[in-house]
């Protein structure tokens, strides 16, 4: 994609949404890192679901301490693979106590050193909670940046070292935000919604929709 149409491009999806923001609720980095790591392969929907009652009584990594592996699985077992996760939530929250006086790490080297902590998850706390321009590459993520043209790649970290080189500077805080709900509500999976898409002529894309 040429720069120009790159430009327009976050342009354009800057001005549909202004302030992007992630659709997980949390009140702290904490919340935030929790949220994050339950998220992977589950919905916004059901991670917030689970963790507006959970964050009701631990909301500390000390407070998830205290809970147990069994307290706390009792508020995530509607999430996929919540075994696993509990036990890297509460391995994350002694590391926390234990290395990091009970607050979430500024560096990416600390955040990836964190059980169940891996690059995709600490580029979202470094964008989200820090402000750090990092892109955070999913699923959609993944999908728009290789339909559009925007950052194709085979692998999850070339479409991300890509987007790195080709975003602006003025939108590199907010592209994770606009690309991930752009791909979530109109560049969908099974028949993305090109009739209605902001980007559509700037879109690389063979087989769009017509309806």
């Amino acid at each position: 994609m040429k720069r120009a149409d790159v430009e327009e491009l976050f342009r354009r999806l800057r001005e549909l949404d202004p302030e992007p923001a992630t659709e997980l609720h949390y009140r702290s980095p904490f919340e935030l890192l929790v949220a994050v790591i339950l998220s992977a392969q589950a919905t916004d929907k059901g991670v917030n679901k689970a963790t507006s009652k959970l964050f009701k009584v631990a909301d500390t990594p000390q407070k998830l301490l205290e809970l147990g592996e069994a307290g706390l699985k009792r508020y995530i077992a509607t999430i996929g693979l919540y075994n696993t996760k509990a036990r890297n939530i509460l391995a994350t929250c002694a590391q926390l106590v234990e290395r990091h006086g009970g607050e979430v790490p500024r560096t990416r080297e600390e955040l990836e050193a964190l059980p169940g902590v891996g690059r995709k998850t600490a580029n979202v706390v470094l964008n989200t909670v820090f402000g750090e321009p990092a892109i955070a590459v999913d699923t959609h993520i993944f999908r728009v940046c290789n339909r559009t043209g925007l950052a194709p790649g085979r692998s999850v970290r070339e479409v991300e070292d890509k987007l790195m080189r080709v975003v602006p500077d003025e939108f590199r805080r907010g592209a994770h935000h606009w690309l991930i709900l752009h791909g979530r509500y109109v560049c969908t999976a099974r028949k993305p919604k090109c009739p209605g898409c902001p980007i559509r002529d700037l879109c690389a894309y063979r087989h769009k929709t017509v309806a």
